[in-house]
């Protein structure tokens, strides 16, 4: 498969030397289940988009800074590329923020939460179960970095996961066996060392020492970041098998 990362937000200098960009953790994530998979970059922060969806065999679209109800050159954009990749059966995948401009791309409401930060290691629920989540359990943990969360779900979404903190935590599109669009409000590519690195250079301008801390205290736990890296390639595989009429 050739899958192109959307940029939308872009790992800090500080971090990215040891930790790597968007696109290599994505990489990492991806080739730890299948090496043969090609991925390429597409800076959209920058206003750059493909000139088609086909481009790609499926789309992951990043995490990001900024909240897609703002103003901005590259948001509005993205919104028609994705509704074209999903009219046109070309999978897309969406983390963080991602997560949040499928839902607005397609007719659902996002916002800044009254909750306040979701930080550090949370669990959700699993409410539905596709055929292609193979080996999942009850419930997932997964690394949280948000304000915005999804209020409201357009028509076409069901919900795959859910917590307390976040009742929209995961979502497919269209038919849930054979979806358009998956997404997820946590960070399956992120590890414990970058959010901890993370958290630290953001105090106190955007995270607070207590939030910080609580979030801090929950890094040890585990995560099934090797689950959703799973979960996407088989939906990306499916995706990619159904538009090629393969068996």
């Amino acid at each position: 498969m050739k899958i192109g990362i959307l940029e939308t937000g872009e790992i800090s200098d500080d971090l990215v030397g040891k930790h790597g960009d968007y696109p290599s953790m994505y990489m990492s994530l991806l080739h730890a289940i299948d090496p043969s998979v090609n991925f390429f970059g597409v800076k959209v922060l920058e206003g750059k988009l493909p000139e088609s969806p086909d481009e790609a065999d499926g789309w992951i679209i990043t995490g990001s800074k900024y909240g897609v109800y703002e103003d901005l050159p590259w948001i509005k954009p993205l919104k028609n590329f994705i509704r074209t990749s999903v009219k046109h059966k070309i999978p897309v995948a969406g983390i963080c923020f991602g997560h949040q401009i499928l839902a607005a791309a397609l007719g659902g409401t996002v916002e800044k939460s009254h909750k306040g930060w979701g930080l550090g290691v949370h669990d959700y629920d699993i409410e539905a179960r596709p055929s292609w989540m193979k080996g999942s359990g009850k419930r997932f943990s997964g690394h949280a970095v948000h304000q915005d969360q999804v209020i409201k779900l357009p028509e076409s979404a069901t919900v795959i996961a859910t917590s307390g903190f976040c009742p929209f935590a995961a979502l497919v599109y269209g038919d849930p066996e054979n979806p358009d669009a998956l997404s997820v409000q946590s960070h399956p590519e992120f590890s414990a060392g970058f959010l901890d690195d993370l958290i630290e250079i953001r105090v106190p301008e955007v995270f607070s020492e207590g939030d910080a801390r609580k979030a801090r205290a929950t890094l040890g736990l585990p995560v099934d970041n090797n689950d959703w890296a799973l979960w996407i390639h088989s939906f990306l595989e499916l995706a990619a098998r159904a538009r090629n009429n393969d068996p």
